[in-house]
């Protein structure tokens, strides 16, 4: 009955802390598009795509006790940053074990910024089209951020390099 809710708090155990609801629902997302087992469904929103399921699930985790929210005030934003409880601990087991190329696929992408994560997120969101058809989607849905040529090609390496991290998985 809970097994969704058990493999996002095995993901914030594997990543052992996120730093920031965008960034949470970015590695969800992309990990999502590495065909990763997490059910949440997806829309583009304001910051790329946004799972409301992820949202709830992550609030009633936090209201049950096995993840723990910490607010820190970074002066011109604020950030939420998750970790598992003992409760949590307890609670994984509930969980299927995880896939052997999980961890190193959160590992990488916890190290990215949330701006990077958008971007990859995003192009992956637009994945059915051509990669011109894609940057260009993304220079119109995120023409704020200004995302350079190199920075799209550094997510498209990014991708690249996720797909083969993640494909003995398929």
């Amino acid at each position: 009955m809970l097994q969704e809710h058990a493999k996002i708090v095995q993901f914030i155990s594997l990543a052992n802390e996120v730093n920031g609801r965008k960034k949470m629902q970015k590695m969800v997302y992309i990990l999502k598009k590495m065909n990763f087992p997490f059910a949440e469904k997806y829309e583009l929103h304001m910051y790329g795509p946004y799972s409301e399921e992820l949202t709830l699930r992550v609030e009633e985790l936090c209201e049950m006790g096995f993840l723990a929210e910490r607010f820190e005030d970074k002066g011109s934003y604020k950030q939420y940053c998750y970790q598992v409880t003992d409760e949590g601990s307890k609670f994984i087991s509930t969980a299927d074990a995880p896939k052997e190329q999980l961890p190193g696929c959160i590992e990488r992408l916890n190290e990215k910024s949330s701006r990077f994560l958008e971007l990859v997120s995003t192009l992956l969101f637009f994945d059915q089209l051509d990669k011109e058809d894609q940057i260009a989607k993304v220079r119109i849905v995120k023409n704020k951020l200004n995302f350079t040529d190199q920075e799209m090609e550094q997510a498209f390496d990014f991708i690249e390099e996720m797909q083969v991290s993640s494909v003995s998985y398929m």
